[in-house]
């Protein structure tokens, strides 16, 4: 009676030894490091880049460094701050015409044996330190851009009923069309109301003017402002893809707000640059000859259908097309490279079906004319204005490349006419996609690398301490049996961590509140395990009818206090955000795990040690 077969035993060593390698990862703390890695999941590193890697390191004194292979990156290691800083400008230099993300980040410090079996869970931004990023989403700009898509379509029409001399736009927060006509204007409100299903429309009069205006509809409204912030998110989760950071926590506050946490991040100035970046490309065609645009650029009044820009290159005037060919948001994926004609810096473009399609028509028709290319990037800054520090929006828009079209393009082209380092965060831009609505950053606090450290030594300690607490009174009150759930209590520990690192989940602070709570539960089990065990000894039951009963009758007052609790912390997993995910995470796998030790675990030990022996009295 009360003994486990010996395959059991070498199954639950096996599962504890599993437990402790996957745990050890953990032990061994991260190095500060500088990975590159490819554009995209598709790109092969060549193994020049490593060569490349140590050339740039030896030019600024750090030839020692150790280079390593990671899922495809290499990875230079270094101690301290500042050669991190050094090296990574330095790679950035020497890899700079190559298709290659180069970022600084910390990487595991364990054995490469142990890398290769297991990895460390990671940690949240109050553990590791970095960066957090309140960002508020401009909604009224998205309305607006939204509601002028439909200018275009509106033209269309009015081309294709042959209606002349009607002015079309966005004014005062409303989009419209003005006539001078009454009839022509209720034909084309029907039109209007035909293919703008979700706008709502107006009309009024005023002196010889007959106004068609129309706005998203209240639900329409509700769902782009929804949208927006859903392909924000998405954008912003492909940008810090970008930047190598690990588990970064990107989610929705409240109706107009993200929160974007970067745990570890190394480079909070060029986070919050491409975090914010709003840069993309519009391509139009050319209208009229140089002479026109001069006589634009003085007058300051373009021509029907056509928009005066600025040529980057030279600072002239140029007369463009009112109708976009395809804009940013049709860019399936960019890269940064040399132009081979020339020689200089150059953005590789793919379009996506339907942008190509629409290039292919428009190139089709306009062979041996000039195409544009416009760069439009909002620069935000900050001025004083009767003492108060007050935000500023710019809108650039700059021609940086205008060219003949001497043949049909579709999916893949290339834009010149940027600075290298340009054209390299362009790129980035592009493939991780547009924002949908423009971002400002409203919050930014850096939590320092120190102030992780003492929280996890902090958390540590605390673990600790409680669980040495546990195993005294347990060891004190239960003698043999005690020291058995000690057992139990450590193995339980280790199982928790390495269930976390198979995960791959991120631990916070309150993650190590729930380590630290599961710690404490994980004996009411044995407690009542043991209390039961008690009873049927006063009663006079034998010894190993006492182990036998104290562990069945038990269980099911276990399992309802453990379901109990895990119920709860589902329901604090699905409503809960951020820290009170990490909690219920912990707890979830806690409760799991301890019942798992509680029962199984130290009833493997109860056997071993005293099952099928006839002794009158047991140590508890």
């Amino acid at each position: 009676m009360n003994k486990y077969p010996t395959w059991k035993y070498i199954l639950l060593g096996i599962i504890v030894l599993v437990g402790l390698i996957f745990a050890m990862p953990n032990l061994f703390g991260d190095f500060k490091a500088v990975q590159v890695g490819p554009r995209d999941a598709e790109t092969v590193l060549e193994d020049s880049v490593e060569s490349d890697m140590r050339r740039a390191l030896q030019s600024v004194g750090l030839g020692s460094a150790e280079i390593r292979e990671d899922d495809g990156r290499f990875v230079a290691l270094f101690e301290e701050d500042g050669d991190q800083l050094k090296a990574r400008d330095a790679i950035e230099n020497v890899l700079e015409s190559r298709r290659h993300v180069v970022a600084m980040n910390l990487v595991s410090a364990a054995p490469d044996w142990l890398r290769k079996i297991a990895k460390p869970m990671y940690l949240g931004l109050d553990l590791r330190g970095g960066v957090h990023f309140l960002m508020a989403v401009d909604m009224e700009a998205t309305l607006k851009s939204t509601e002028e898509r439909y200018i275009g379509d509106w033209r269309a029409a009015l081309r294709s009923e042959r209606i002349r001399g009607v002015s079309v736009g966005h004014r005062d927060g409303s989009l419209s069309a003005r006539f001078k006509d009454a009839a022509a204007r209720e034909k084309m409100l029907e039109i209007f109301r035909r293919d703008g299903v979700d706008l709502t429309f107006r009309t009024r009069e005023e002196g010889e003017f007959f106004y068609v205006e129309a706005n998203l509809s209240e639900f329409a409204a509700e769902e782009e402002k929804r949208s927006a912030l859903q392909q924000n998110i998405t954008t912003l989760r492909n940008r810090v893809n970008e930047l190598g950071v690990a588990e970064p926590i990107i989610v929705q506050q409240g109706l107009e707000q993200i929160v974007v946490q970067l745990p570890g991040i190394q480079d909070p100035a060029r986070a919050r640059e491409i975090l914010g970046a709003t840069a993309t490309l519009e391509y139009r065609l050319v209208e009229g000859t140089p002479a026109d645009w001069a006589a634009a650029g003085q007058s300051g009044n373009a021509p029907p259908g056509s928009k005066i820009y600025t040529q980057r290159d030279t600072g002239q005037p140029i007369l463009l097309s009112t109708d976009i060919i395809v804009t940013g948001d049709q860019i399936k994926d960019a890269s940064s490279g040399i132009d081979q004609q020339s020689g200089s810096p150059a953005v590789f473009v793919n379009l996506d079906g339907q942008g190509a399609r629409r290039m292919q028509d428009v190139t089709a028709e306009n062979v041996g004319n000039l195409m544009a290319v416009v760069y439009i990037e909002n620069l935000i800054d900050y001025k004083e204005v009767n003492g108060e520090r007050v935000r500023t929006t710019e809108r650039v828009e700059e021609v940086i490349n205008s060219a003949t079209i001497r043949d049909v393009l579709s999916h893949r082209f290339q834009t010149t006419g940027l600075g290298s380092n340009e054209a390299a965060n362009l790129a980035l831009l592009l493939r991780a996609g547009a924002l949908k609505a423009p971002v400002e950053i409203v919050e930014e606090r850096t939590v320092g690398p120190s102030l992780g450290a003492d929280n996890i030594r902090q958390g540590f300690l605390s673990a600790i301490a409680g669980l040495a607490i546990v195993l005294v009174f347990m060891a004190w009150y239960y003698r043999v049996f005690g020291v058995i759930t000690g057992i139990a209590l450590v193995v339980n520990l280790v199982l928790i961590v390495a269930v976390l690192s198979m995960l791959q989940a991120t631990l916070t602070m309150p993650g190590i509140a729930g380590i630290v709570l599961t710690t404490g539960m994980a004996v009411d089990a044995n407690v009542l395990i043991f209390e039961r065990i008690r009873e049927e000894l006063r009663a006079g039951t034998s010894v190993q009818n006492a182990i036998d009963a104290g562990y069945n009758k038990a269980f099911l007052t276990i399992a309802d206090a453990n379901i109990t609790t895990l119920i709860a912390a589902v329901v604090l997993f699905s409503l809960g955000t951020g820290p009170i995910k990490g909690f219920a995470v912990t707890l979830s796998i806690g409760i799991l795990t301890s019942m798992f030790t509680s029962i199984v675990g130290t009833r493997a030990l109860v056997n071993f040690i005293y099952g099928n022996k006839r002794g009158k009295q047991l140590a508890i």
